[in-house]
């Protein structure tokens, strides 16, 4: 008896989520210790499973802050640099010990819609973010409870 294996459907060639471990990890970061934790974690994972790194800062857009005349651009993207500059600082001195493929990624909006754009371009297998530190996100929601409620990606929540 000879055995038939089915032929691969065109559709399995595609990008598909999932499949032997991660290959892309997003993190959240934006300065805040939670988040500088979150990218820790992170890192972990990627090396761990041989992933791509993409941090992810997400510049918030202020129209009220451009209207009363404050430089908002000009600040994130200080944040920004600083972040990259901390980041690439911090790979350094680990470099040999704890080797990571990683990319510094900034996007514009809010922090759960760049989040999401920047999961989705990135072809994000996993989302990592720290757990927020705005009281009124206990209210209003935090991104990472968005996220987890979005139910794209597996999202692990960092203290």
């Amino acid at each position: 008896m000879t055995e038939q294996r089915p032929q691969p459907h065109p559709e399995s060639q595609r990008f598909e989520r999932g499949t032997d471990g991660p290959k892309v990890i997003v993190a959240g970061v934006d300065g805040s210790d939670s988040s500088l934790r979150a990218a820790a974690y992170a890192s972990g994972l990627a090396r761990r499973q041989n992933a791509l790194l993409a941090l992810v800062y997400v510049q918030p857009v202020l129209a009220a802050g451009a209207a009363l005349g404050a430089p908002v651009t000009d600040a994130t993207v200080e944040i920004a640099e600083g972040l990259v500059a901390e980041i690439r600082a911090a790979a350094e001195r680990v470099r040999g010990i704890w080797d990571v493929r990683w990319e510094f990624h900034t996007f514009r909006g809010d922090p759960y819609s760049g989040l999401v754009t920047a999961a989705d371009e990135l072809k994000a297998d996993a989302v990592v973010v720290g757990v927020s530190e705005s009281a009124g996100h206990r209210i209003v929601g935090s991104v990472a409870v968005r996220l987890v409620k979005a139910g794209r990606w597996p999202v692990t929540v960092v203290p």
